[in-house]
């Protein structure tokens, strides 16, 4: 009784924890959501108040109409697929290769390679800037998706998740006569359903609110992506918070549909990729 009275003051504990920081995150999260339905008046009212008393949803509509978000938001999605698409083809490539085939230096090399980790893009942006504008892709797209298709923490997600699929599977497959590509797709790919999904979300997050690259990349207003759109908004001198916060709300929707949909695969795939650890 002793033991089963300590598991059930801990778990109860652990739980307690966990929703008092679930709800210093979500904090932030209801706050933008609130100050996006007030007026400029009562953004600024003190003491604060949580529930506006008129929903100012003009605020939508006047962030919706004083900028191209349409183009914004295809430019975006442009960027984004593509970059999932090469991080998908690049990093599971990789993983593979580190994962199951043996090579001299193999291990060294994906040392080296996770030590890129450690490496700020602020330290290797001015040396990606001079590479970008000498094969000529300065303001456009493709300055954006060549070097992000290669990721060193997409290909560790995808390697940690390979070593964990038996492998006797490939050994029977050898013995059919499958030869590495035909094992790679489909013994590799089609049991790694849920590692894929998991770099697919993380990929689509830091791609989708990125900010410092297209700032530096890209010139043409046309070109702009949805966090270069609403940067545009906060002035000088004044800035309207309340709309603010609603442009900041519409951009941030498609994340947290593709989170909702994906969550399953996502917790799924950090769970056996051994991140959790």
């Amino acid at each position: 009784m002793k033991g089963k009275a300590r598991k059930v003051l801990v778990k109860t504990i652990t739980h307690a924890v966990l929703i008092v920081l679930s709800i210093t995150m979500l904090v932030p999260f209801l706050w933008m959501i609130s100050s996006s339905l007030k007026t400029t008046q009562e953004m600024f009212a003190v003491p604060p108040t949580w529930i506006p008393r008129y929903l100012a949803v003009e605020n939508y509509s006047y962030m919706l109409s004083a900028a191209p978000w349409v183009k914004y938001f295809a430019n975006t999605a442009f960027i984004s697929v593509l970059t999932i698409l090469g991080q998908l083809a690049t990093c599971s490539m990789a993983a593979y290769a580190f994962a199951r085939l043996r090579f001299k230096g193999r291990d060294l090399i994906f040392i080296i390679y996770l030590g890129t980790m450690m490496i700020p893009f602020q330290v290797v942006m001015i040396p990606q800037f001079k590479i970008i504008k000498i094969l000529g892709l300065v303001n456009t797209h493709w300055s954006l998706i060549v070097p992000g298709i290669f990721n060193a923490f997409g290909t560790f997600l995808l390697r940690q998740f390979f070593l964990t699929i038996p492998k006797e599977l490939e050994d029977a497959a050898k013995i059919d006569g499958c030869s590495y590509p035909r094992i790679f797709w489909e013994i590799i790919l089609k049991n790694s359903k849920a590692a894929l999904m998991t770099l697919i979300v993380f990929t689509f997050m830091n791609t989708w609110n990125d900010f410092l690259r297209p700032l530096i990349f890209l010139n043409d207003d046309q070109l702009w992506t949805l966090s270069m759109g609403l940067a545009k908004f906060q002035g000088t001198y004044v800035t309207q918070w309340n709309q603010m916060m609603a442009g900041a709300l519409i951009t941030m929707i498609p994340v947290l549909v593709l989170y909702i949909f994906a969550q399953r695969y996502f917790v799924q795939g950090i769970v056996m990729s051994g991140l959790k650890e």
